[in-house]
């Protein structure tokens, strides 16, 4: 009788704790992302798209946070600053404490007044964003700056010293020519001269009257910024003109489906500052290489290959991922920046991070190297060491 009424008692308590909220499948943690899928920059947010999605599955397959299910919930932004801002402002009336995104530097810009003062974290997917140290906002991959760095020394080191510059007067044109001009005053680079400066619309159809000028001042070598659409324009300028120079330009642009598109008026020699992945034997360290497998493989298994705008993407929402797995799901906006800000040795695909050393981003000049597109192989191939040494 004992043995019968004990095996009720269980079948009851299974019965019960079946029933219960708690048994039932975990709530989904949300992270929201704002990116453009649509719009001028939308090459860029449908790649970053398909690694948070890959993603979302190796997390959730490796445990998800704490148990509950990772779901990255994704709004688009139409590539507009005005309504990333309508996006960020509902999220922060929700209270969220982070917002992954926007892609664009412009959005990423019209966001920032919004979080300076209380959060959300905010890690934005563009790498030519700006920061302040110790603030809220995050930015993936190095600085504009730490990537001019790389690309000057390249040049240099080859004997390229006269030098046209020709950039987008967009944010990321911008931030391209204040990053030129802080490289250029260091010691190193006093023989470098820029022979000219030009600049162009977004907008804009035509820039035959900048590609004369160019021609005109008779450069060495070029660095030509844009990215997206206005670099397809900047391309078509080159190669209408017949300008083929050693031309380093965003690496924004360094994905197949820009190359797909504009690939036919690309300079012979195009270069472009990268992240580890286009290293191969350059990468020599272990939690480095181990990364960049676990990318390549997760991507595979969506029938995607890696590129330097899927892991812009990547790295930012594995960190996010691993501070809420070990702050907990109810982390405060506040607790995941304070964790950022201290972060220290986390091996990403882009190396190893240091947020101490280089605040806001964790990356800096040791983690750039310069490659070169080889339009016959369809792939960028590594000239230089990390830093910008030619090989």
């Amino acid at each position: 009788m004992r043995t019968r009424r004990a095996a009720v008692a269980i079948f009851l308590t299974t019965l019960l704790t079946a029933a219960s909220p708690f048994a039932r499948a975990a709530e989904p943690y949300e992270i929201n992302v704002l990116v453009g899928t649509t719009g001028y920059t939308a090459f860029v947010g449908v790649e970053q798209l398909q690694a948070l999605k890959a993603l979302q599955t190796y997390v959730n397959a490796t445990g998800g946070i704490r148990g509950r299910p990772l779901s990255f919930v994704v709004a688009d932004d139409q590539s507009n600053p005005k309504v990333s801002v309508q996006l960020a402002q509902a999220l922060i009336a929700k209270h969220v404490p982070l917002i992954l995104g926007p892609s664009g530097p412009d959005a990423c810009a019209a966001i920032t007044p919004l979080v300076v003062q209380n959060g959300p974290v905010l890690y934005c997917l563009s790498p030519t964003a700006q920061a302040q140290p110790g603030g809220y906002v995050f930015l993936t991959q190095f600085a504009g700056e730490s990537g001019m760095a790389v690309d000057v020394r390249y040049l240099r080191e080859r004997g390229l010293h006269k030098i046209a510059f020709i950039a987008s007067t967009d944010a990321t044109g911008q931030d391209a020519e204040r990053a030129l001009n802080t490289v250029l005053a260091r010691p190193e680079n006093a023989t470098v001269q820029i022979v000219t400066r030009q600049h162009f619309g977004a907008a804009d159809l035509s820039i035959a009257a900048q590609m004369a000028s160019i021609k005109a001042a008779n450069p060495e070598a070029m660095i030509a910024w844009s990215a997206g659409t206005p670099a397809g324009t900047l391309f078509r300028g080159l190669h209408d003109s017949g300008i083929d120079l050693p031309t380093v330009t965003s690496a924004a642009n360094l994905n197949p489906l820009f190359f797909k598109q504009y690939g036919a008026f690309a300079p012979k020699d195009l270069y472009f500052n990268a992240v580890p992945y286009y290293g191969g034997d350059i990468v020599t360290n272990p939690p480095t290489k181990a990364a960049l497998a676990t990318l390549t493989r997760e991507l595979a298994k969506a029938g995607a290959k890696p590129d330097q705008i899927e892991i812009s993407a990547w790295d930012p929402a594995l960190i996010v991922v691993d501070a809420l797995r070990k702050l907990g799901p109810d982390a405060t906006a506040a607790q995941l920046r304070a964790y950022l800000l201290g972060l220290n040795g986390f091996a990403g695909v882009n190396g190893p991070y240091d947020f101490i050393r280089f605040p806001q981003r964790g990356l800096g000049e040791n983690s750039a190297l310069i490659v070169r597109w080889d339009t016959a192989r369809g792939a960028a191939v590594p000239v230089s060491r990390f830093g910008g040494e030619p090989l």
